[in-house]
């Protein structure tokens, strides 16, 4: 078993209200319960020996007098069931071919349970094939000890207010490995065994005895649960594969009980092996999320679009941020501000990469681009009859008259820079898009507001970005003002309607990025030698930029070379189709994975491209 698998070597299962990756060897080595922003249980890809870990692999069979096994003798592939987050990590060994099916029921996801369960079904399909089990919790984070009650098809792991609970079917025997649990277990072709692992407050009752019967009774309901969201999508186009898995990637890290988008699954991941770029993704940004539901509201998913819609709204509700703002760039699930950044010291960090950070100490940063994002997605959430209702309406009417005040103002813009405030052209460009979207909303729904000032400010918005925001010296528009430094956040400039995407000055801003922040095909979003950060070390290409680079390539009548760039950035995506944050240098993939911007860019960018290919094919 491999201490720290590449990033990229891993499949992604949840219930909607929390997450778990398990790796291509079939160790499950990252849980948090009983949300996505929880301590974890399973932290094995921060630390081998300190996370924990919940591994099923298989053992080559030989006789007692045969040499030991050699790894090299099995064979391991991953995949998911079509349209589903159910996934299947195959073994192929000299003696046969076993599956370990993972997957996590999906029950009542809209009310917040302590309860959750990963259900681990092991067959064998070819042949014989021995599997060895080790179960190793290490709660909170790897910091709290726990006690073990084990009984042959049963065991509990009692930590400080939580349980988690071992339920063994068929011939597998559990024993007691000091406080964990081991088990290896020899099946025939047709033979099948399961796991379940249920985590719970302590207080909880034990999960109640299950038969195989049940176990195939949550498999049938997870599968068709599956099917049936997916059938919903409206996408019909060139991509369907790549679209269907982005959609779903994006609906596992959405927190079902309040409609929130959470940026990724994991914390911790670094941006370069062994660098400091490690920051905790679990959380609710503004930006992110309005985006990708954004993205699913094109695919048809209204209803995760109207959830986030209200999750949003009762930020405004609560009537401000701890920092005084009327808006914070990130939350917890639940809308809660305060996430205080804490280093775990005692975890090694993802091949070495330290610090391991838990919390985001960039939740109070002044990134006042959140608010153009937060009234896009509220403009975008419906049509004129979904409108919010009148007491609402009145509070994004005083955030636009809040803007119009507040706008020119330096901040430490969308990539939370810890080098200090700046005047960013992407904030800016958001803030435009803030009034735009309020003045375009209120005309639509015949809403009171002060039109004329409004637009007045967004005009002025506009007028100055184009003088300050734009280099003569680089024909283009750049990353702050008085400056030369490119930056692919500006991609979105044509997509939000500031620019339209063959305007002059756009497409020489396209042809620069080429030349400085493109290779081959991939994007970097800045130069931080050119634009330092205040953070040491590098960073691969952004996988987001990527995609958005592609929409813009596809809107600018580029279409073949946006077409090259798209399907050259699809092979980048792991054996089960997701994306990390970045791509390094090497082609691995690296930061938090799977990461949600990444997905929600290739939705847009494929809905633009197949729009743009159909266009030029109806011309010809």
């Amino acid at each position: 078993m491999r201490p720290y698998p590449p990033i990229a070597e891993h499949g992604l299962i949840g219930d909607l209200q929390t997450c778990a990756l398990v790796s291509s060897d079939g160790v499950l080595n990252w849980f948090c319960s009983p949300r996505f922003d929880s301590p974890s249980i399973f932290a094995g890809l921060l630390d081998g020996s300190r996370g924990g870990y919940f591994a099923i692999t298989a053992d080559p069979v030989r006789a007692p007098q045969d040499e030991p096994p050699d790894n090299a003798d099995v064979v391991t592939r991953q995949l998911y069931m079509a349209d589903t987050a159910v996934l299947i990590t195959r073994f192929l060994t000299l003696e046969g071919v076993g599956e370990v099916i993972d997957f996590m029921p999906v029950r009542e996801p809209h009310t917040p349970t302590d309860r959750h369960q990963v259900v681990r079904v092991v067959r064998v399909v070819r042949g014989t094939v021995r599997f060895t089990l080790e179960c190793r919790p290490r709660f909170d984070y790897g910091r709290a000890p726990h006690d073990l009650t084990c009984g042959g098809d049963t065991a509990r792991f009692d930590g400080h207010g939580i349980a988690a609970h071992l339920q063994a079917l068929g011939p597998v025997a559990l024993e007691a490995d000091g406080t964990d649990v081991r088990a290896t277990v020899t099946l025939a072709e047709g033979e099948r065994a399961a796991v379940l692992l249920t985590v719970c407050d302590a207080g909880s009752a034990a999960p109640p005895p299950v038969s195989p019967g049940d176990v195939v009774e949550e498999f049938n309901a997870v599968r068709d649960f599956w099917h049936g969201w997916i059938g919903r999508c409206t996408y019909r186009g060139r991509w369907q594969q790549m679209v269907n898995r982005s959609a779903i990637t994006l609906k596992l890290m959405t927190y079902a009980p309040t409609g929130a988008p959470i940026a990724a699954a994991t914390m911790g991941l670094p941006e370069q092996e062994g660098g400091e770029r490690n920051w905790d993704y679990r959380y609710t940004w503004v930006r992110d999320a309005s985006l990708a539901v954004r993205a699913m509201r094109d695919l048809g998913f209204t209803e995760e679009a109207h959830a986030f819609r209200s999750w949003l709204i009762q930020r405004l509700r609560d009537g401000g941020a701890p920092n005084g703002e009327p808006l914070q760039i990130m939350y917890r699930v639940d809308g809660d501000p305060y996430l205080r950044e804490e280093v775990l010291g005692h975890l090694e960090g993802w091949r070495g990469s330290v610090p391991v950070r838990a919390g985001n100490g960039a939740a109070d940063q002044l990134q006042m681009d959140i608010y153009g994002e937060a009234v896009y997605a509220l403009s975008q959430a419906g049509q004129a009859g979904d409108a919010v209702g009148f007491d609402d309406w009145q509070r994004c009417a005083a955030l636009l008259d809040w803007l119009c005040e507040n706008w020119d103002r330096p901040d430490e813009g969308i990539w939370e820079t810890r080098g200090g405030q700046k005047d960013f052209t992407y904030s800016r460009l958001m803030c435009w898009v803030a009034l735009d979207r309020g003045i375009r909303q209120a005309t639509a729904t015949a809403r009171p507001g002060d039109l004329t000032r409004w637009t007045a400010t967004r005009d002025a918005i506009l007028e100055q970005v184009m003088t300050l925001g734009w280099s003569a010296e680089r024909q283009a528009f750049v990353q702050e003002y008085d400056s030369t430094v490119l930056d692919a956040s500006l991609l979105l400039m044509p997509l939000v309607g500031f620019i339209t995407s063959k305007d002059p000055r756009w497409l020489s801003t396209l042809d620069a990025m080429d030349a400085e922040l493109v290779s081959d095909s991939l994007v970097y979003r800045y130069d931080p030698e050119a634009s330092p950060d205040g953070l040491a070390g590098s960073e691969g290409t952004f996988s987001l930029c990527t995609f958005l680079y592609v929409y813009a390539l596809a809107r600018a009548g580029r279409i073949h070379q946006a077409r090259y760039a798209f399907d050259k950035m699809l092979t980048y995506a792991n054996h089960v189709g997701l994306f990390a944050e970045e791509v390094g240098l090497t082609g691995e993939q690296l930061g938090n994975f799977p990461q949600a911007f990444t997905h929600l860019a290739l939705i847009t960018a494929a809905l633009a491209l197949d729009t743009e290919l159909d266009h030029a094919a109806s011309a010809a």
